[in-house]
């Protein structure tokens, strides 16, 4: 059966570590997971046909990304299923933009062409799901992974194709984890079984984000003083506005009494007076939140997906309250201050 789009990508399920002995001896492969869109690339079996790049929720986005497309045409063979993430470059900061993949993504006619210009597109593959008009997911991950070593060889790929980086040793998984991740882009690793097929929708690879210990001045709440329920955070910038910088996962019953024995009501010269908080990085919800003394420093747990003004993306986790430093002492808006914890 040839593979048409939309095709329901195979998903990874969130761990906190490499996996046990047991696991290990089954054999896995650990990949490099870059910080971008899913995305698969379609090439056309028959002349005339067109490349699609579909999202991981189906939408067909490659007028968006001509640049991609119009690469597809020129270096990949016919009947090819790709599987992978969408990066963007930003030439002038020098490194990956998830910001210009988020605009490129949102672009259309003209416009598309003009940000492809400013932000070209790559295209990190690890996965083969057809190759010469043949689906591919009933095969072992082995294999597909070496079909698709094999189609860089053959046809010599190079930008904006990009083969994954993979090792099934796992010292050099756990070398990544720790270094690799302070490349822009790169924000953990996935594992995945060597004998795995490819099952459409099923969480059956798992994946670690890296995750540092930092600090943010707590300058909001949900829930009330005395039982907190989840953090919004800040941090100075500059000019000394505190800036929101993200918001944590709901707190534990002990660690909020801990801090709720500390927090105070906001004064009537908040910097946040009259703004609202989306319920998650990039969502139209608000929180219902309640405006506290910015005084407080709260340490908190977090990957590595930073926008470039400072943000984090994903919701925090609340390690302790810092009662032995100020707010003076965290690090500015924008500004990364991190003790890996792995």
């Amino acid at each position: 059966m040839v593979l048409r789009p939309p095709v329901e990508p195979m998903l990874a399920q969130a761990a906190e570590s490499v996996p046990g002995p047991a696991v290990l001896r089954a054999g896995v492969a650990y990949e490099q997971k870059f910080d971008g869109h899913r995305a698969l690339v379609f090439t056309p079996s028959d002349p005339g046909g067109r490349v699609l790049v579909q999202t991981r929720r189906g939408s067909l986005i490659h007028d968006r990304f001509p640049d991609l497309a119009a690469a597809a045409e020129r270096q990949l063979p016919g009947g090819l299923v790709l599987d992978g993430e969408l990066l963007v470059w930003d030439p002038d900061a020098g490194r990956l933009s998830f910001e210009g993949l988020q605009g490129r993504t949102a672009a259309r006619g003209r416009s598309a062409a003009g940000l492809a210009a400013r932000w070209p597109a790559y295209f990190v593959a690890f996965d083969v799901l057809q190759q010469d008009g043949e689906e591919l997911l009933a095969l072992p991950y082995a294999e597909r992974r070496a079909r698709l070593e094999n189609l860089f060889t053959d046809h010599a790929l190079t930008a904006p194709w990009t083969l994954c980086p993979m090792t099934t040793e796992v010292a050099t998984a756990r070398e990544w984890l720790q270094s690799w991740t302070d490349v822009s882009g790169v924000e953990g690793i996935l594992i995945k079984p060597l004998t795995s097929r490819y099952l459409p929708g099923y969480r059956g690879w798992s994946k670690i984000r890296r995750r540092d210990t930092t600090e943010a001045v707590i300058g909001a709440i949900t829930g009330t003083l005395t039982r907190p329920q989840l953090l919004v955070l800040g941090r100075h910038d500059h000019d000394g506005r505190l800036r929101a910088v993200g918001r944590t996962v709901p707190l534990r019953p002990d660690a909020s009494r801990q801090v709720g024995e500390h927090l105070a009501a906001a004064g009537p010269r908040h910097p946040w007076t009259g703004v609202q908080f989306a319920a998650a990085w990039g969502s139209r919800d608000v929180l219902d939140a309640v405006l506290v003394r910015p005084e407080l420093v709260a340490e908190v747990s977090a990957d590595r997906a930073v926008d470039r003004g400072g943000v984090f993306r994903h919701p925090l986790r609340f390690q302790r309250l810092r009662l032995d430093v100020s707010v003076a002492d965290v690090p500015r808006f924008g500004q990364r201050s991190a003790a890996a914890t792995g």
